[in-house]
């Protein structure tokens, strides 16, 4: 194991088993080097490589604390990671939303609000039908984050909002494929908007299962066009 991996690993032994707390200032560089059995340059690259990925703050001339280690915050830098992608590649990202995403639908059935149903109802109807695609994307992709996060599981919410960047270039990509592109996605929000407020989990994640595997068929039909 590399140097820096040890002390990776050391410190995230240390915030697993609680020695180091959300929230928490670590001990003085040199303390904490001394304590791990560690060297002040591996544990330097060490509280970088946990800071690029959220686990540490390193505030200059205050110090380093762990964060609040939340979900949403964690998973961040995997919209930063799946942007990277290539385009078949992100067929695979929608093929595990097309998992996922129907099943959030469906615990929102039960949780979500009348007044964030009636608010998603005002954004559709403000939408219109003439929206252009780049209006269409934003709306759909704040449509879905807004469900996704009445569902009342912040680990699902935040993976599902890290695999919206290549899917948002999806919905993009079937607007510009399909003319009814527009009318198509209204039709399938307001048809789950409607099962959510019937309370119907089950018609929820139907056509929350059509809509995705819609925008998957067209991103898999433009890949193989391109390609």
């Amino acid at each position: 194991m590399a140097v820096t991996d040890e002390a990776i690993q050391r410190i995230k032994g240390m915030i697993v088993s609680g020695a180091l707390r959300p929230g928490d200032r670590l001990p003085k560089e040199s303390e904490l080097a001394a304590e791990l059995g560690l060297s002040r340059n591996s544990l330097r690259e060490a509280v970088r490589a946990l800071s690029l990925i959220r686990i540490l703050d390193v505030r200059q001339g205050d110090g380093t604390y762990v964060t609040s280690l939340d979900p949403q915050l964690l998973l961040e830098a995997l919209g930063f990671v799946v942007d990277f992608h290539r385009d078949d590649t992100a067929l695979e990202f929608l093929a595990v939303r097309r998992i996922l995403e129907p099943a959030a639908t469906g615990m929102a059935a039960s949780r979500i609000s009348e007044a964030e149903l009636d608010a998603l109802e005002r954004r559709l109807e403000a939408l219109g039908d003439e929206a252009s695609v780049e209006e269409l994307a934003a709306a759909d992709l704040e449509f879905h984050r807004t469900i996704v996060m009445s569902a009342g599981n912040a680990v699902l919410g935040a993976l599902l909002d890290g695999l919206s960047g290549p899917t948002t270039r999806a919905r993009v990509w079937r607007g510009l494929a399909q003319q009814d592109a527009v009318g198509r996605t209204l039709h399938e929000h307001r048809a789950i908007l409607a099962a959510l407020r019937d309370r119907d989990a089950e018609a929820a994640r139907s056509w929350a299962t059509a809509h995705v595997a819609g925008v998957e068929r067209c991103l898999r039909t433009t890949t193989a066009a391109l390609g």
